[in-house]
């Protein structure tokens, strides 16, 4: 199995930064699809960001385009979500999940709760 360790969560004010960090170890082999997601209090678990393990290619949610960016390091195992202009509607608990080439996200990290105030 693949587990992964979340780290970078925290209380920020609007407007601020944060970098979220994900790694995978276990059977990482099959590894084709990294990517975020998030899940707001009340609310059903979303897609933030995916990124492919070997071309780097990313899509986004509407919501975080032009503030969030999705990252890898194929030697380290790690995805990372660099997070700016944060607003108040991005606090939720913010979860990294991995993918084989088929595309079904079958490991998930524990999440980390990012909180941002007004």
């Amino acid at each position: 199995q693949v587990q992964l360790v979340e780290s970078g969560g925290g209380l920020v004010q609007a407007g601020d930064s944060l970098r979220l960090s994900c790694a995978a170890s276990g059977r990482t082999v099959d590894i084709y699809y990294m990517g975020w997601f998030r899940r707001v209090l009340g609310k059903d678990r979303e897609f933030v960001a995916i990124i492919r393990w070997s071309s780097a290619i990313t899509s986004y949610a509407d919501s975080v385009k032009g503030r969030f960016t999705i990252s890898r390091d194929n030697a380290k195992n790690a995805v990372y979500l660099n997070m700016n202009s944060l607003k108040p509607e991005d606090t939720a608990v913010y979860y990294c999940a991995t993918a084989p080439i088929s595309g079904r996200y079958e490991y998930w990290g524990q999440g980390t709760q990012v909180t941002v105030s007004s």
